[in-house]
């Protein structure tokens, strides 16, 4: 019996420094039944004859073009859009899955009848070095703890079309998965992770991990616009984002061994 056909979504934009490996990480999976959707972002520079390169040597590869510059949500949501598959995952174009990623998350759905799930992951540098530090997650993570801070990275977050249907993600240019997981998590109240890390997520310069201002901004935008609460519920509700983040968040940071 043929596997659930799995569809992996990647924004992409000037993204010719690391797209060859993040494609090769998924041609890696040892489950197969997979298409990669990648939907390039107007990118200036070779982004798109690499990823044709590799589309055209391995069909499962699939490449959509933004006509604009647009920012990753509206390319996430043109790739939900033309996605086949039951289940949608999402993979961005810097970062990496170790080899039994799908493998192990498609079979903890399947064999506990979840409609959702996501994995632990270690964080890597822009060169691709182990920074020695692996982000896990509550065993049973609910929308209140997710409502506070984000324990689910967007390289490891797998959903189920078939129970969800095609979840929109927002245009916003940042936090937009954030936004995807707080839907889910509406509607099936609280979710368990793989646990195990089975990706490899990049932290480079300038990027939203990286500068904390820009992550408290974000995060203000997802109260205001997503959750519909007014400036002073708002505040209130950062408050409660920066003691998750500086109190209970670094009980899921493992510092691992050279």
């Amino acid at each position: 019996m043929e596997r659930p056909l799995v569809s992996i979504i990647t924004p992409a934009y000037n993204s010719q420094q690391f797209i060859a490996e993040t494609i090769l990480s998924v041609q890696n999976q040892s489950y197969s039944n997979w298409e990669m959707i990648i939907v390039d972002d107007c990118s200036s520079d070779a982004t798109e004859q690499i990823v044709l390169g590799f589309s055209m040597a391995d069909p499962r590869i699939k490449l959509h073009k933004l006509q604009r510059n647009s920012g990753a949500g509206v390319a996430r949501d043109l790739g939900i859009t033309v996605a086949e598959g039951r289940f949608i995952a999402f993979l961005d174009s810097d970062d990496l899955w170790k080899p039994l990623k799908l493998e192990r998350q498609v079979n903890f759905l399947l064999a506990n009848h979840l409609p959702f799930t996501f994995c632990y992951y270690d964080c890597i540098n822009e060169q691709g070095m182990a920074l020695g530090k692996r982000i896990t997650a509550p065993k049973e993570l609910s929308y209140r703890q997710l409502f506070f801070c984000n324990f689910v990275g967007n390289l490891t977050g797998i959903y189920d079309v078939d129970y969800f249907g095609k979840i929109p993600v927002s245009s916003n240019r940042k936090r937009q998965d954030w936004i995807v997981w707080l839907t889910i998590l509406k509607k099936v109240k609280t979710a368990q992770p793989v646990q195990e890390s089975l990706a490899l997520y990049r932290i480079r310069e300038n990027s939203i991990s990286s500068s904390k201002w820009s992550l408290l901004s974000h995060n203000y935008s997802v109260y205001r616009s997503y959750h519909k609460l007014n400036v002073l519920l708002s505040l209130i509700a950062m408050i409660g984002f920066l003691f998750t983040q500086l109190l209970i968040k670094p009980r899921y940071v493992e510092t691992l061994k050279a």
